[in-house]
C-alpha cells in the first residue's frame, strides 16, 4: 500500500516536460512564428502534409507546449536526403537568430536596469531633496521659534519697564510727591509727525551725564588734512564703474500684467515661509547681518548674533537699535520704498503704522524686487498722490519726482517750502535709519550778529542759487583752482569734504541721545576738542564761510527741534580756549530762547525771499546741477565717491580688503542724493499772483469787511455748549453740528460758495421742542437718556465724528458712554469700560476712511483710548463684538476726576487735566512721559487745546493761560480777567482763539500770548466754538441758545506782526 501511495504521489511525465520545457517555451513559439514560411516547406507528415499549419493552430489553441512538441514527433518522418543542405541552412539560420534573440534579450535587460538604476538614483535623489527641504523648513522652523523667544524677552523687558514706569514715577501709584526729577534722562523718540519730524522725547533707562567721558585733544586730530582728501589718495588706482542711476530697477507702467502673474504666484506659494533671505538691518551707527524671513502676514528679522562684527557693536549702541529681534504685521506697513546702501541700489525702506520705519539691505536687486512681491501692495504711501502699486515702490527716485503731484502743490502754494523739502529728500533716498543719508536742509539766514532781525530785508537771506562753498567769493576761487588743477588720476572735485555726512550729523546732534551715545561710539568714546563742538550758530556759520574744509548744510531739526540746542543731560563739554565753556548752544542775539531760534529760522524757510529762489537750491542738490557740466560751471562737484553709480562693489568681490577699505570710505566721504531731475526745477508761484485766485487761503480780505458774517438763533433757548465744524467739501454733509445744554442737537448745512451764506439752518432749528419723552419725528434730534444729575454739562461732553454722522455723549449714570446717529437719534452703540461717570470726551484728527481715536476721562481719574472705525462706524475695529469693546490704552496717574483731556494721534500724545493737580502727557500706548508742571497759581486745569504743531494750551482756572511745549517745557504764561469756557488752536498751531463768559472773542499769538484782535462784544457768553476746515470762519455758540459765524484772518496778522524780530 505504501508502494502504491508513493507512486501516487510521484509527478507525471507531463507535469516534468511542462517543467522541462517551460522556459523554452517562448522561443519555441518564436521559431515557429519567425520561420513559418520555411518550416512550411521542410517539415512534412506522414502522408506528405505540412505540418505547420496544424502546429500553429495547436499552439494558438493549447497553452502546453509539450502538446505541439508530441504532436510533431509523432507524425516526424525522415527528411530525403536530398534535404540535407536545407536542414543545415535551418541550422544555421536559427543558431543566428538565437544569438540575436539572446543580445537583443540582453540589451532590453540592460537598458531595463539602467533606467531601474536611475529611476533609483532619482528616487533616491528625490528623497534627500525632501529631507533637506525638510531639514531647512525646521531650521526655519526653529529660527523663528528663536527668534520669537528673542522678541518674547525683548517685549517682556519693554512691558516690565513700561510698568515700572508707571508704578515708579511721581504721579504713580508707588511714586512720592516730593521726587525729584533731576535723575530722569529723556531721548528723542523714533515717532515722525505726518512731516517726517521727530519731536517727542520720551524717558531713557539708559540715560547717562557721561561724566566720565573726556575731550579729545588737538593732537588726537593729527594734521589738518583733510579725511577724505587722504582716503582719496589711497585710492588714485581704483577703477571708476560708471553706471546711469536711471537704469537701476527701471519699471515701466505697462508691467502691470508681468505684476499681477507675480502677485498671483507669490499668493500660490506654499508653507509658512515666503521668502528668506540674508539682509542687513540697517540702523543708525549699526550695520546688523542676519535673516529676513516673510511669511504671507508677517515680517520678521534675527540677528546673527555670533557674527563677529554684530559681536564688535557696542553694547550701549545696541540698546538703540530697534529691529534686531523684529517681527512686523503686513497690516502696519504703510509704504515700501527702494534705498541706496553704500551707493548700491540694494536696500529698502519699509514705513509703518506706529510712526516708524525700518531699512534692510540686501545682497543683490533681484532679492530686493522678490521681496517687494512678497510685501503688501502699498507703494509708496498715499501722500505723493501716487497708486498703491508694487511697481511704484520699485520706480527708481526720478521716476517718482515725475510720477508725483507734490511740484504743483508746492508751486500753488498748497504745501509748505518745509513739507516741500522732506518729500524731495525722502524719495531722493535720505533716511533717518542711516546717518550718511541724513536729511539735507539748506542754510537760509547770513544774519547771526543783530540784535533784532529783519526779514523783509534781503541782505539778510543768503544765496540759495549757490552751493555753501562758493558764497565766499575769496573761498570759491580757492576751489575753482583745485577743480582746474587737479593732478590725481581719480576725477576733479571741488570739495574733498560734502555737505552732509555721518560726521556732520552727529555734530549738530551730539547734545540729544541717542546720537550723543553714537557721537562717542564714532569718535573713540571722546567729546570732540571744545574749539570743534558744536557750541554756536553764528560760529558754525561763519566756520562754513571761511574754512576750506567745512561746508556743510543743516539738518530739518534746525527748523522744528530746540531741544537740540539745550545740554539738558549736563554733559561736559569742556572749555573753549577762550576760557568759555561749552554748554548750550549760543543763538543769535534776536533769538531769546531756542523755541525762538527753531520759530524765526523756519519763518525764514518760508518766507517769500526763499520761495522765490529754492528752486535754484533744489537745482544743485537734487537736480542738474549735482552733476556733470552744470555742476562743474556752479562749483558742485564733490569727490566721485559720493555719487550714485560711481563704484559697483561686487567688482570688488575679490578683493576684501579693498571692498573694505572702498566701504569705509564711501562711509566717510558722504553720499550725494540721487538726482531727481536733469532739467532746472520749475519756481514757485508768486504770493501776489494767487492772492487774485478764488477762495486763496493768502487772499487777504477787505479790512472793512464786517466781523459777523451771520446769527442764527434757536428758538429753545438753551446754550449752545459745543459746536463741531466739519466743512470740508468732499464729505457727504459738510455741516456745522450745534449741540445744547439740553441736548437737543441740529445739523446746520454748510455751503462752500464764495459769497453765500456759509451755513443753512437745520430744518429742526426753529421748532425744537424744549424737552420731550415720546418718539415724535420732531424729536429725533434730541438725546433723552438720562444722565447723572451731577454732572455739569459742558462742551466736552459731546464729540461729533468727522462726517457728521454720529455724535457720542457721555455723562450717563451707568458709567458708559454713548453713540447716537445725528440723522435718526437713535443710539447705535454703548460703550463701558470705566468704573465711574465718564466726565468728558475728546476726539484726534481723522484720517483716510475716517478713523481716528477717541479718549473717554472719568472720575475714576483714569483715561481710557479708544479707537473709532470710521468703515464700519463703531468704537473698536470688529463690528462682530461692539457690544463689548476693548480700549487701545488706560492711561493712569491723576489723583482726581479727569475734567478736561485732548489728543493728538499726529504727535501720538494724549494730554489731560484733573479737577486738580498738574496736567499729564501719556503716548497712545499707555506710557506716562511727564507732567506738565505750571506756577503755583496754575493746579485747576479746565481746558486743553494741542496742535500738531506741538503747542500745548492749558486753561486753569481763574484766567490762567499757560502754553507747553509736548516735550513739558513752559513757553509762555498770561491772565485774563474773562472766565473762559472756550478755546482752540488754528490748523498750524500759531494763533489761538479764546471766549467766555463776557462774550468777547479773542484772537492770540500762541507762542508768546501777544494779542491780534479783539471782536466786538456779542450780547451772550460764549460757551463753544470752532473753525471751518479753511479757517476763515469760526462758529462760537452762544448762552442766549444762537450760534453767530465771525470772519477770522491769521494770513493778515500774520503778515502785521512777524516780520521783525
Amino acid at each position: 500500500r505504501s508502494i502504491y501511495f508513493a507512486y501516487c504521489q510521484e509527478p507525471s511525465i507531463t507535469t516534468k516536460l511542462e517543467r522541462a520545457l517551460e522556459k523554452v517555451a517562448p522561443l519555441l513559439r518564436e521559431i515557429f512564428v519567425d520561420f513559418a514560411p520555411f518550416l512550411s516547406r521542410t517539415l512534412l507528415g506522414s502522408h506528405g502534409q505540412e505540418l505547420l499549419i496544424e502546429g500553429l493552430v495547436c499552439m494558438k489553441s493549447s497553452t502546453s507546449v509539450v502538446e505541439l512538441v508530441m504532436l510533431l514527433c509523432s507524425q516526424w518522418q525522415r527528411v530525403p536526403q536530398r534535404s540535407a543542405g536545407s536542414v543545415s541552412l535551418l541550422c544555421h539560420a536559427m543558431k543566428d537568430h538565437i544569438v540575436r534573440v539572446a543580445n537583443e534579450a540582453e540589451f532590453i535587460l540592460n537598458r531595463q536596469r539602467a533606467e531601474d538604476v536611475h529611476k533609483h538614483a532619482e528616487f533616491e535623489s528625490n528623497c534627500a531633496q525632501y529631507a533637506a527641504d525638510r531639514k531647512e523648513e525646521e531650521t526655519m522652523c526653529d529660527h523663528l521659534i528663536s527668534a520669537a523667544k528673542h522678541r518674547d524677552h525683548v517685549t517682556a523687558n519693554q512691558l516690565k519697564q513700561k510698568i515700572l514706569n508707571i508704578l515708579t514715577n511721581k504721579h504713580g501709584a508707588w511714586g512720592a510727591v516730593a521726587q525729584s526729577q533731576l535723575h530722569d534722562f529723556w531721548r528723542l523718540d523714533y515717532w515722525e509727525d505726518d512731516l517726517r519730524r521727530r519731536r517727542r522725547f520720551v524717558r531713557n533707562p539708559f540715560g547717562s551725564t557721561h561724566l566720565d567721558i573726556t575731550c579729545k585733544s588737538l593732537e588726537d586730530y593729527g594734521p589738518e588734512e583733510d579725511e577724505a582728501l587722504r582716503g582719496r589718495k589711497g585710492f588714485r588706482g581704483q577703477a571708476v564703474v560708471c553706471q546711469s542711476p536711471e537704469t537701476e530697477l527701471m519699471l515701466e507702467g505697462d508691467d502691470d500684467a508681468v505684476n499681477l502673474l507675480q502677485e498671483k504666484e507669490v499668493d500660490n506659494l506654499a508653507g509658512p515661509v515666503v521668502l528668506s533671505t540674508p539682509a542687513q538691518l540697517i540702523a543708525p551707527v549699526t550695520v546688523a547681518r542676519g535673516t529676513l524671513s516673510i511669511t504671507t502676514t508677517e515680517i520678521y528679522f534675527e540677528v546673527d548674533e555670533d557674527e563677529p562684527a554684530f559681536r564688535r557693536i557696542d553694547a550701549k549702541v545696541l540698546v538703540y537699535s530697534e529691529g534686531l529681534h523684529g517681527k512686523w504685521m503686513f497690516s502696519e506697513i504703510r509704504a515700501v520704498f527702494t534705498r541706496l546702501f553704500l551707493l548700491q541700489n540694494t536696500a529698502l525702506e519699509i514705513f509703518m503704522a506706529n510712526r516708524t520705519s525700518v531699512m534692510f539691505n540686501f545682497p543683490d536687486q533681484p532679492t530686493v524686487k522678490k521681496v517687494v512681491y512678497s510685501l503688501p501692495c502699498v507703494g509708496v504711501g498715499t501722500s505723493y498722490g501716487l497708486p498703491q502699486a508694487r511697481r511704484i515702490s520699485l520706480a527708481t527716485p526720478r521716476q517718482l519726482f515725475k510720477s508725483s503731484n507734490m511740484t504743483q502743490r508746492w508751486q500753488r502754494r498748497e504745501i509748505s517750502n518745509f513739507e516741500y523739502l522732506m518729500f524731495l529728500n525722502t524719495i531722493a533716498g535720505r533716511t533717518y535709519n542711516d546717518l550718511n543719508q541724513y536729511p539735507v536742509f539748506p542754510w537760509v539766514l547770513t544774519n547771526y550778529e543783530s540784535e533784532e532781525l529783519d526779514l523783509t530785508v534781503p541782505g539778510n537771506f543768503r544765496d540759495l542759487s549757490k552751493p555753501i562753498g562758493a558764497l565766499n567769493p575769496k573761498r570759491a576761487v580757492f576751489y575753482a583752482d583745485r577743480y582746474e588743477s587737479w593732478d590725481e588720476e581719480t576725477p576733479p572735485c571741488h570739495y574733498t569734504t560734502h555737505y552732509s555726512t555721518a560726521a556732520s550729523t552727529l555734530h549738530w546732534l551730539v547734545r540729544i541721545e541717542p546720537f550723543t551715545t553714537f557721537f562717542l561710539n564714532a569718535n573713540g568714546n571722546k567729546f570732540d576738542h571744545p574749539n570743534r563742538t558744536f557750541s554756536g550758530i553764528a560760529r558754525s556759520w561763519r566756520h562754513c564761510q571761511r574754512d576750506t574744509a567745512d561746508v556743510k548744510e543743516l539738518i530739518p531739526e534746525f527748523y522744528y527741534l530746540p531741544e537740540m540746542f539745550v545740554n539738558s543731560n549736563g554733559y561736559c563739554l569742556g572749555d573753549r580756549d577762550d576760557g568759555v565753556p561749552v554748554c548750550d548752544v549760543e543763538l543769535p542775539a534776536w533769538a531769546k530762547k531756542p523755541e525762538d531760534f527753531v520759530r524765526i529760522n523756519r519763518m525764514a524757510l518760508e518766507s517769500e525771499f526763499v520761495s522765490c529762489q529754492l528752486h535754484q537750491w533744489i537745482d544743485l542738490i537734487f537736480g542738474y546741477k549735482q552733476r556733470g557740466p552744470e555742476a562743474a560751471r556752479a562749483l558742485n562737484v564733490f569727490h566721485h565717491l559720493t555719487y550714485e553709480g560711481s563704484i559697483n562693489l561686487d567688482s570688488l568681490a575679490s578683493d576684501p580688503p579693498m571692498r573694505e577699505a572702498t566701504e569705509a570710505q564711501i562711509q566717510s566721504v558722504g553720499q550725494t542724493p540721487s538726482q531727481l531731475l536733469i532739467e532746472p526745477h520749475p519756481p514757485r508761484s508768486s504770493a501776489m499772483h494767487l492772492c487774485f485766485l478764488p477762495q486763496s487761503p493768502l487772499m487777504f480780505k477787505d479790512q472793512m469787511q464786517q466781523d459777523v458774517i451771520m446769527v442764527l438763533k434757536f428758538p429753545s433757548n438753551s446754550p449752545v455748549t459745543h459746536v463741531a465744524a466739519n466743512t470740508l467739501p468732499h464729505l457727504t454733509l459738510p455741516a456745522v453740528v450745534t449741540i445744547t445744554c439740553s441736548r437737543l442737537f441740529a445739523v446746520n448745512r454748510w455751503h462752500n460758495t464764495v459769497g453765500e451764506t456759509p451755513i443753512t439752518a437745520s430744518p429742526f432749528a426753529s421748532h425744537l421742542p424744549s424737552c420731550h419723552t415720546n418718539n415724535s419725528s420732531t424729536n429725533k434730534r434730541q438725546i433723552t437718556d438720562l444722565v447723572d444729575q451731577s454732572i455739569q454739562i459742558n462742551t466736552q461732553c459731546f464729540v461729533v465724528t468727522a462726517d457728521n454722522r454720529y455724535i457720542l455723549v457721555c455723562g450717563f449714570w451707568d458709567k458708559s458712554f454713548r453713540v447716537y446717529s445725528s440723522d435718526t437719534g437713535k443710539l447705535t452703540q454703548i460703550v463701558f469700560g470705566h468704573w465711574d461717570v465718564v466726565t468728558c470726551l475728546a476726539r484726534s484728527e481723522s484720517y483716510i476712511g475716517g478713523d481716528c481715536y477717541i479718549v473717554s476721562g472719568s472720575r475714576d481719574a483714569t483715561l481710557l483710548l479708544w479707537y473709532w472705525s470710521g468703515r464700519h462706524h463703531i468704537i473698536g475695529d470688529n463690528p462682530n463684538n461692539s457690544d463689548y469693546p476693548a480700549p487701545r490704552a488706560v492711561l493712569t496717574g491723576h489723583d482726581y476726576e479727569v475734567v478736561c483731556v485732548s489728543v493728538c494721534a499726529e504727535l501720538g500724545i494724549v494730554i489731560s487735566g484733573a479737577k486738580e493737580g498738574p496736567c499729564l502727557v501719556h503716548t497712545i500706548t499707555g506710557d506716562l512721559l511727564r507732567a506738565l508742571e505750571g506756577p503755583d497759581s496754575c493746579v485747576l486745569p479746565r481746558l486743553i487745546s494741542v496742535s500738531s504743531e506741538g503747542h500745548c494750551i492749558i486753561y486753569y482756572d481763574r484766567g490762567q493761560f499757560c502754553n507747553f511745549s509736548i516735550n513739558g517745557k513752559l513757553l509762555a504764561q498770561m491772565e485774563i480777567n474773562d472766565s473762559t469756557r472756550a478755546i482752540l488752536l488754528s490748523s498750524d498751531g500759531q494763533n489761538l482763539v479764546t471766549g467766555g463768559d463776557n462774550g468777547v472773542v479773542e484772537v492770540w499769538h500762541a507762542c508768546d500770548f501777544k494779542q491780534l484782535y479783539v471782536y466786538p462784544g456779542c450780547d451772550a457768553g460764549i460757551r463753544a466754538m470752532d473753525l471751518s476746515h479753511d479757517q476763515r470762519t469760526l462758529i462760537t455758540g452762544m448762552a442766549s441758545g444762537s450760534i453767530v459765524a465771525f470772519n477770522i484772518d491769521f494770513n493778515r496778522w500774520h503778515f502785521e506782526h512777524q516780520n521783525r524780530y
